[in-house]
C-alpha cells in the first residue's frame, strides 16, 4: 500500500511533507495477481493518500513488470488528487528508444510532469520532467538494486548529477517478506521547499521504480 496528497496543489498535504512511505500489498488469489493497492503516509506515519492500480487481467498476469497501468491516488475523503498513467513499453537495453515512462496529473486531467527511464548499461537512471517536458531532476540508482539485508537508495540529483537533493529508498522488510511476498516499503525524502508539482511527480517516479525493480528482482513473475 502507498500514501500521498491532493487538490488544489497549493493546499495539499504535499506542501508540508518531506518524507513519504509507500506500502504495497499484492494479493494472490488462486495464482492470479490482483490489482495492486498502496498507502501513502507522511513522516509521522499518518496516511494521507490511498492509491489503487487499474489495468486488465491480461496486463497483470502476462505483462506483469512492464504492464501498462493507471494509478488513481485519493485523499482520506475519497477525492482523487493525483493520476499516474503508464503505457506499455520496454524495459530492456536492447530497446533504448522505447524505455519506460509515465505521466503524472494533478489534479486529474492536468499534466504536471513526466518520469522517463534513461538508457544506461549499468545503472538504473530516470529523469523528472515538468509539464513542458523540460528536464528538472535526475534519479540514479545503484548497480545492485536487490534489497537483501539492507536498504537500497536511488539518489535524486540536480541535472549535472553533481549534487544530491533527496532520495527514494527501498527499505529492507526482512528475509521472509523479500523472498515470499510482493510487499514493498518505499520512502521518498525531498527538500521541504521543493515545488509541490515536483513532489507529485516524485510519487510517480516511486511507482515506476517499484515496477522496474519487480522486473529486475523477480523476473519469474513476468508471465
Amino acid at each position: 500500500m502507498t500514501r500521498i496528497g491532493v487538490l488544489p496543489l497549493s493546499k495539499t498535504e504535499l506542501d508540508h511533507v518531506i518524507t513519504f512511505h509507500l506500502f504495497k500489498l499484492v494479493m494472490i488469489i488462486l495464482g492470479t495477481e490482483t490489482c495492486s493497492k498502496y498507502e501513502i503516509k507522511n513522516h509521522l506515519g499518518q496516511r494521507v493518500y490511498f492509491a489503487m492500480e487499474e489495468n486488465g487481467c491480461f496486463d497483470r498476469n502476462f505483462c506483469s513488470p512492464i504492464r501498462s497501468f493507471t494509478i488513481r491516488i485519493t485523499d482520506n475523503t475519497g477525492r482523487e488528487v493525483i493520476t499516474v498513467n503508464r503505457p506499455l513499453r520496454c524495459n530492456s537495453c536492447w530497446f533504448p528508444c522505447y524505455m519506460q515512462e509515465l505521466e503524472v496529473q494533478s489534479p486529474p486531467g492536468t499534466i504536471v510532469g513526466y518520469v522517463v527511464q534513461n538508457w544506461d548499461p549499468l545503472l538504473p537512471k530516470f529523469t523528472i520532467l515538468n509539464e513542458s517536458k523540460e528536464d528538472v531532476l535526475k534519479i540514479i540508482g545503484p548497480y545492485a538494486t536487490c534489497s537483501c539485508f539492507g536498504d537500497v537508495d536511488f539518489e535524486v540529483k540536480t541535472l549535472n548529477e553533481m549534487s544530491t537533493i533527496g532520495k527514494i529508498s527501498k527499505y529492507w522488510s526482512g528475509f521472509v517478506n523479500d523472498v515470499f511476498t510482493n510487499a514493498a516499503n518505499f520512502g521518498i525524502q525531498v527538500p521541504v521547499d521543493l515545488d509541490v508539482k515536483i513532489k507529485a511527480i516524485m510519487i510517480g517516479a516511486c511507482f515506476l521504480i517499484v515496477s522496474t525493480q519487480n522486473q529486475r528482482e523477480k523476473p519469474s513473475q513476468a508471465r
